[in-house]
């Protein structure tokens, strides 16, 4: 007995061992912060751009929970944050709660600095259309004379993501769109792209995100996705 107490032990601690670091450095940036955090000041758009921009925006609500999106937002972040390390990568979170006061450009700006190898934006979609739903992923477009060169690892990357996203979720595979105005893409040096992860106007989406067991699928599909793009994945 006391040797299988021994051998039991053994594989206790074995489980509890960190998981091997991958070398891979991911950044995640659960979209918006409360409506307590003033960001109407002004930045820029995009590196020498003149164009002027609120430093961030409030973000959509639940129509039929009244979920706050960036309460939705950092939920699902922190269980795609918990899968990855234990995968073996290293996570880096433009926010960890809902006081913080960091813009559009500033998140970009700490994912590069952190020399991160992709930065996955999190966020939920709005409509005027209730029956809009389903997911999409935002990149700049080839054209984008800012981050142009990134469009081709950024649509990898998004299409990856997506696709495992909307497996997981059996949610509605919008595509991927390109966006030029997004402040948050326009000062990457990385890989990005902004996962729209369903419509809040939409009651099927907005009742299912809003449940903490399917934010576990879609934490899962998030990071089978990056998995997917890293070659990591058993794909």
């Amino acid at each position: 007995p006391s040797a299988l107490a021994g051998q039991m032990a053994g594989e206790a601690e074995k489980e509890e061992e960190t998981p091997k670091s991958n070398g891979w450095i991911v950044a995640i940036d659960p979209g918006h912060q409360g409506p307590q955090v003033d960001m109407s000041e002004k930045e820029e758009n995009a590196p020498g751009s003149g164009e002027m921009k609120a430093k961030a925006t409030g973000g959509t609500t639940g129509a039929y929970t009244g979920l706050p999106e960036y309460q939705l937002n950092l939920d699902v972040a922190k269980k795609v944050r918990k899968l990855l390390e234990d995968r073996g990568y290293q996570v880096m979170m433009a926010r960890e709660d809902n006081d913080t006061a960091i813009s559009n450009k500033e998140r970009a700006q700490l994912a590069n600095e952190a020399g991160a190898d992709i930065c996955v934006r999190i966020h939920a979609n709005g409509s005027e259309d209730p029956s809009s739903q389903g997911a999409l992923c935002l990149v700049m477009s080839p054209d984008n004379p800012y981050v142009g060169q990134l469009y081709e690892e950024s649509s990898r990357l998004a299409e990856n993501v997506l696709l495992a996203y909307c497996k997981a979720t059996g949610f509605a595979d919008q595509g991927v769109v390109t966006n030029d105005t997004m402040t948050g893409l326009n000062w990457s040096e990385i890989p990005v792209t902004i996962l729209e992860m369903g419509f809040m106007t939409n009651e099927h989406d907005d009742t299912k995100m809003a449940d903490e067991a399917f934010q576990e699928q879609m934490a899962k599909g998030i990071a089978d996705g990056i998995d997917a793009y890293m070659g990591t994945g058993e794909n």
